[in-house]
């Protein structure tokens, strides 16, 4: 018995479906509702369904699961080649369901619904980290214009503030002095915010053994190792360490013609705040660690700085993998021989 694949273009309240009967070879294409997406689903038999991974997907994903069909998410990208002439929804779900047919395709893992909410914790976390960042800059330039230069640092420099702004007490206006402790008082609250999203994650952090696992790689804190949870989901859906490495734009992108390829620098796709944190901790381990590899070293002697950190980050891109893939607990040995 063939497999109906279904192509679906997810929206807010008006889906798109495209797919061909299995029996009969007729193409078909209909419109449906928000609320008739379950029902539809509920009474056709076991198929495959194809959605780009956006907005929304990982819910529609686990809900049609639960009724029984296969889900294959498929990353925006490689469907949109997919378009023909006009951008339409229904040339969408067209695209979408041609895409999933291609044997080679990789797809996006569904998430759960406990991996969705620590990753919305990373993402409300990186938010107030940057509008807290935006308002120290404003803070920093508004009393500069006033003679008060603050010293480099985050905590250096809000350290400096109540007493800079003691000492303007009897120049500035009472109007401006307000303005900048009531923006004091929202740096102060940022900070407050950031650092229960913080406890929340070492909570989870506690519950979860994958996350406590990955913790012990040198340079894995428990923001990386929650966020490298959260984001990969199932590690099988990458077949090795460097795939996953290559997901996370850790790997050089090539250039080749007439069987000659060159080799320039790392990709910077997939996901960036994965990739970021482990630049942050890579760089971390090169700086401060108690015990640095040899193999650090001898790569520090002949290479810049930052290709050494990329190429660390990389390594502890694989290790995570690895540690997720085949569920092993980290040996310094192990490691070291990997670096080697």
């Amino acid at each position: 018995m063939k497999v109906t694949t279904f192509g679906l273009d997810l929206a807010k309240r008006v889906f798109q479906l495209h797919w061909v009967e299995a029996e009969t070879g007729e193409v078909k294409r209909r419109q449906l509702k928000r609320e008739q997406i379950v029902k539809f689903f509920a009474q056709r038999s076991a198929s495959v369904v194809a959605m780009e991974a956006c907005g929304s997907a990982h819910y529609w994903a686990r809900r049609l699961i639960g009724l029984g069909h296969e889900v294959r998410l498929i990353a925006p990208k490689f469907v949109r080649p997919f378009v023909r002439s006009n951008k339409t929804d229904a040339a969408d779900a067209q695209a979408i369901w041609e895409a999933a047919q291609r044997p080679e395709r990789r797809f996006v893992a569904v998430k759960s619904e406990q991996q969705q909410a620590v990753l919305m914790l990373h993402r409300m976390r990186e938010q107030l980290v940057k509008m807290r960042t935006m308002q120290i800059n404003q803070l920093r330039g508004l009393l500069y214009e006033f003679g008060v230069n603050l010293p480099a640092g985050r905590q250096k420099g809000l350290a400096e503030v109540a007493p800079a702004l003691a000492q303007l007490e009897d120049s500035l206006p009472a109007l401006v002095l307000e303005a900048l402790q009531a923006q004091r008082a929202r740096i102060d609250t940022l900070t407050r915010d950031i650092e229960e999203i913080e406890r929340k994650l070492a909570a989870w952090r506690k519950e979860d053994e994958a996350a406590r696992r990955l913790m012990q790689i040198p340079g894995v804190g428990v923001l990386t190792a929650t966020a490298a949870v959260a984001t990969i989901g199932d590690a099988k859906v990458f077949s090795s360490g460097r795939e996953f490495a290559a997901f996370l734009g850790l790997v050089p992108r090539q250039s080749g013609t007439g069987g000659r390829v060159k080799l320039l620098g790392i990709s910077k796709r997939g996901d960036v705040y994965l990739r970021k944190l482990l630049i942050h901790g890579a760089r971390a381990v090169i700086a401060h660690a108690k015990e640095r590899d040899p193999w650090i070293d001898g790569l520090l002697a002949r290479r810049p700085i930052n290709a050494v950190v990329v190429a660390l980050a990389n390594k502890m891109a694989r290790t995570a993998w690895a540690l997720l893939a085949y569920g092993r607990c980290y040996e310094k040995r192990r490691y070291a021989e990997g670096l080697a």
